[in-house]
């Protein structure tokens, strides 16, 4: 039977041969009314309830990332943002964590770059010598950044995310790093003052 099956397919002329799809079928979500989704007591779907198929675009990848690409430039400073926002939920008055994201701002262009250190005596000691910076100002900028409590109100730290080229000439983004402060009051004055790094 299948030989002769086999023979029939052979002689089968060409240009009558079954024509195949140039396109695969693509598969759509079904989308079910409320009134079909009901389930059973027993917590599964109800017998003639429809099933639903969700079409491959629909499904996220495991290797996407909230994260934009590295080098993707100031296009990709939002979305920076908006995950580090999500990753810790804002806990500070917002009149402070303004003040403390432009003193970590700040400070991390002080660090970085050297230009402003005698701005921060206790924390960048000796800055009245000159230094050789570690970044060049040229492609240094800050990604995203947020203030937030460190254990206790009065204690704050600054996470900043940012990019730069190093001496060396290598570019890199998505760097981190925290700058950590403590309330203090001054003849009834209160301030955050940085620490120096350890």
């Amino acid at each position: 039977m299948l030989a002769i099956a086999g023979i029939a397919l052979l002689d089968v002329p060409q240009g009558q041969e079954p024509s195949v799809p140039a396109v695969a079928p693509t598969m759509h979500a079904v989308t079910i009314p409320p009134t079909a989704a009901a389930t059973s007591p027993t917590d599964r779907p109800a017998a003639n309830a429809p099933a639903t198929v969700a079409s491959p675009a629909a499904i996220p990848s495991a290797a996407e990332s909230a994260l934009p690409p590295h080098g993707e430039g100031e296009a990709g400073d939002a979305a920076v943002q908006r995950n580090l926002v999500s990753a810790w939920p804002a806990d500070l008055p917002a009149a402070d964590e303004r003040e403390l994201v432009a003193a970590g701002r700040a400070l991390l262009r002080a660090d970085a770059t050297g230009i402003g250190r005698t701005a921060w005596p206790d924390v960048f000691p000796g800055s009245g010598q000159p230094v050789a910076p570690a970044f060049s100002t040229v492609r240094f900028r800050i990604q995203a950044a947020i203030a937030r409590r460190n254990g206790s109100p009065a204690k704050a730290v600054v996470h900043l995310v940012w990019a730069g080229t190093d001496r060396g000439g290598t570019f890199t983004d998505l760097n981190v790093t925290d700058w950590h402060f403590t309330r203090t009051v001054t003849k009834g004055t209160t301030a955050w003052t940085p620490q120096p790094s350890i």
